[in-house]
């Protein structure tokens, strides 16, 4: 696997992280860091989220840049990914670090692009280090994101045209909300690990929509 300090060798440090340039060359980066199968979501992802940046009015160009990032570190394995969050010191629950390493991807892709490539917007490496469990305070971005990892077309699961079918008519943060009762309603029915943190921001979410409600 290509460790953090690699660089690409077609596009100089400092070009435009928001540029076709950049972009191109950080996807065929992806092609040779994952499999054809995890490619190809990444792309899906870019996609959706670049349709779903134009009907929530969030930054395009960011969101098709995040959307080819967000798995960047997909390809390694459990015990490699735990070794690249202790190697570039990501803050993490020991608990998560120890039991559930497949959710490590996201914090250790943030750490690394933003090392590798400084002029990558803050926003966007947020973005990529939130899609797994998400957070608290979700911006635009996060929601875009994470809501694209799970309905891009090569999704297909029961509660997933359900999502599709309300873009445009939900809000973002309705949309957001959606997304994570299917991820976490998957979870607990596989009886799988739930990170904690995904159980404080689902109560957040679900709080302010009840709330919301009641007006």
């Amino acid at each position: 696997m290509m460790g953090w300090q690699e660089k690409d060798l077609f596009t100089p440090d400092d070009a435009d992280a928001l540029s076709d340039e950049f972009f191109r060359a950080r996807k065929d980066d992806l092609s040779r860091r994952v499999g054809k199968r995890r490619f190809r979501h990444s792309e899906g992802v870019s996609d959706t989220a670049v349709q779903l940046a134009r009907a929530y009015g969030a930054d395009v160009a960011k969101a098709r840049l995040a959307g080819i990032l967000h798995d960047w570190d997909k390809g390694y394995s459990d015990e490699e990914v735990t070794q690249r969050a202790r190697d570039l010191a990501v803050d993490v629950d020991p608990y998560v670090l120890e039991s559930m390493p497949k959710v490590l991807h996201g914090k250790t892709a943030a750490a690394a692009l933003a090392r590798s490539y400084p002029q990558v917007p803050a926003d966007v490496i947020q973005a990529v280090s939130r899609h797994t469990e998400g957070a608290c305070d979700m911006t635009d971005l996060d929601m875009v994101i994470y809501v694209a990892d799970a309905i891009e077309p090569g999704r297909d699961y029961p509660g997933v045209q359900e999502i599709r079918d309300a873009v445009g008519r939900a809000s973002l943060e309705q949309l957001f909300v959606m997304t994570m009762r299917e991820v976490l309603s998957s979870l607990v029915l596989r009886s799988n690990r739930v990170h904690p943190a995904s159980v404080n921001v689902w109560n957040r979410y679900i709080e302010r929509a009840r709330r919301a409600s009641a007006y």
